[in-house]
């Protein structure tokens, strides 16, 4: 009697799915998985990212809450409209230099030399226009490739020559703040002058109340429109996207928290030129990042050298541009510091400005 070796199991015994079977498992990125509609879809959401530990902002605004409570509860000036319109104006400086190293830190990289190179910007101006005569936009022109060029030499030796970003960046604090003692001299403080274009920039308000009411709507609405328009090139490419439902009710609450942005500065001098001038720099850069070739070229890079590098991108390039933008936002972030503080001192730069600067970075996402 012989045995059939080759013979089928029974029906029963079938395997239809070898996946199944082995036990294996499909790992999916959430952001492709499609989300419940409605509310219930928030709290699904919701218990997902805390079981996956993404708090995202919670903590931010939970810690931002109890600093509020605190600093209100010893001083109950705190939250007035004169002190928070002035602290959104000091944070403008800080918040410049934090822009740039938001593009170095895309490329996984750092940058330790934005706080020297933004004082010796503010101290390259006041030279320039205070002890030699410059015009004040021809100065503050110079000041701001002051940075660029740093910003582009630190790039250089990172991405030609091979040393680590953190050696050249570290070597960069060094000699740029050594730079700045030099040039400014044994008086050490150059006062600006008061009424001059850098003065301005953080001592002129839109007085007319509209301007703030103004802005809260055009933040506001280009908010809408790029996500919506978002959502749109997602549905088209069949990737899930944000129902228009959750898209409105985002927008809504932007706006509720821009008018009342708008209200508090209102309630004092009106609109800081300064912060319009950083929600406009805010606003560039991340079309830049998000929407352009060379953002994505940044983010490529980011992810994998090697991957971008055979994808024909100019890693070497991509790596000096990066720095250069840092080094030019340092830059700017130092005539603005200068300019709150009126003068440029041997002390800018120094002290917790580039730690503050890289915690807004990251903190900020």
């Amino acid at each position: 009697m012989s045995i059939d070796k080759t013979s089928t199991p029974p029906d029963d015994h079938v395997v239809e799915n070898p996946e199944a079977a082995t036990g294996a498992a499909t790992v999916v990125d959430p952001r492709l998985l499609v989300r419940e509609q409605g509310f219930a879809g928030y709290i699904t959401e919701f218990k997902r990212k805390m079981k996956a530990g993404d708090l995202g902002s919670i903590p931010v605004v939970i810690g931002l809450a109890i600093i509020w409570i605190i600093f209100q509860s010893l001083n109950s000036n705190f939250l007035t409209a004169n002190n928070l319109s002035d602290i959104s104006i000091a944070m403008v400086g800080t918040g410049m230099i934090a822009v740039g190293i938001v593009f170095v830190l895309l490329l996984g990289e750092i940058d330790l030399s934005v706080g020297s190179v933004s004082g010796v910007a503010g101290a390259s101006f006041a030279v320039l226009n205070i002890n030699h005569g410059m015009s004040e936009w021809l100065a503050f022109v110079l000041a701001i490739l002051t940075g660029t060029a740093a910003g582009a030499i630190h790039g250089f030796v990172f991405a030609k020559i091979g040393v680590p970003a953190f050696a050249v960046t570290l070597a960069g604090l060094l000699f740029w703040n050594g730079f700045m003692l030099q040039i400014l001299g044994s008086n050490g403080t150059i006062n600006l002058n008061s009424d001059g274009m850098v003065a301005k920039l953080t001592t002129y308000y839109f007085s007319d109340v509209a301007a703030a009411y103004a802005l809260a709507i055009v933040v506001t609405a280009l908010y809408f429109l790029s996500s919506f328009y978002g959502n749109r090139r997602r549905e088209a490419a069949g990737v899930p996207s944000r129902p228009l439902s959750e898209t409105i009710l985002r927008t809504v609450l932007l706006g509720v928290l821009s008018i009342a942005v708008a209200i508090v500065y209102n309630q004092y001098k009106g609109l800081p030129l300064a912060v319009v001038i950083f929600i406009g720099t805010l606003l560039i850069t991340d079309f830049v990042l998000r929407r352009t070739p060379y953002g994505r070229k940044i983010f490529a890079l980011g992810g994998s050298v090697e991957a971008s590098r055979r994808a024909g991108i100019n890693v070497e390039m991509i790596r000096i541009s990066v720095f250069a933008i840092s080094g030019t936002f340092a830059a700017i972030g130092g005539l603005f510091i200068a300019s709150k503080i009126a003068s440029a001192n041997q002390g800018a730069g120094a002290g917790d400005l580039l730690m503050n600067a890289i915690a807004a970075a990251v903190i900020g996402g």
